[in-house]
């Protein structure tokens, strides 16, 4: 299975020196659950390298950003045409954070800055529909939030999978093709403490920031979600097959 990666942000030098791309880290989420599966990377920020069809991989992956869905970047509205491109040929597709924003957006949704302000830190979320590639019981899963934006209107195809008291849509599905988050299961902890302390006070408000800091050692669900979004690009690529 060949899965492509589109980079849609960019991490800060001392923090890229330390962590790697985005692209690194959702490659260790992936083969740590499958390293036969080859990985190729779509940089629209730096490069404006929108794939020329959704057919260039198995599936993709949609990351995070520190841009919002709403700002007049020139890569931005050429991403949501192939969206609704990978959309409508039901190749596979997974968001995460901005990925998951966009998407919405793509399909009819809206995202803006939410008034509930920074979500930061380790949030717990609720499963709200139990989907065939998720494996186990969970009733909740606990991962690394990062992300002032939200979705606020759901796309009308789009189900919801995972909510919380802060984040209603924090997990939509849509048929049985894409998928989309806003936690982010490809952050670790010593990521998650960087990023929060480099944006303490200047990005994030202290008191916020300390309180995100404090749940670090708390643990999270990773493994599970990343075996999830394997276990889905598998299933939705059998489904498109078939």
């Amino acid at each position: 299975m060949k899965i492509g990666i589109i980079e849609t942000g960019k991490l800060p030098p001392d923090l890229l020196d330390r962590h790697g791309p985005y692209e690194t880290m959702f490659g260790r989420m992936v083969h740590k659950v499958d390293p036969t599966i080859e990985i190729i990377n779509r940089d629209v920020v730096d490069a404006g390298d929108i794939p020329a069809s959704p057919h260039e991989a198995d599936g993709w992956i949609i990351t995070g950003s520190k841009h919002g869905v709403y700002d007049p970047l020139p890569w931005i509205e050429p991403l949501k045409d192939f969206l609704r491109a990978a959309h409508a040929a039901k190749v596979p597709m997974v968001g995460v954070c901005f990925g998951h924003q966009i998407l919405a957006e793509a399909l009819g949704g809206k995202v803006v800055k939410s008034d509930r302000g920074w979500g930061a830190g380790v949030h717990t979320y609720d499963i709200d529909a139990r989907e065939a590639w998720m494996s186990g019981d969970r009733a909740t899963i606990d991962i690394h939030a990062m992300h002032q934006d939200q979705v606020v209107e759901k796309p009308a195809d789009a189900r919801v999978i995972a909510s919380s008291d802060f984040c209603e849509y924090a997990g939509l599905a849509y048929g049985d093709h894409a998928i989309s988050m806003q936690p982010h299961p490809e952050f670790d902890a010593a990521f998650q403490g960087d990023i929060i302390t480099v944006r303490r006070g200047s990005v994030i408000p202290k008191e916020i920031a300390d309180q995100a800091l404090s749940t670090l050692p708390n643990g999270v669900d990773n493994d599970l979600v990343g075996t999830w979004i394997v276990d889905f690009l598998r299933h939705a690529t059998q489904q498109k097959s078939a």
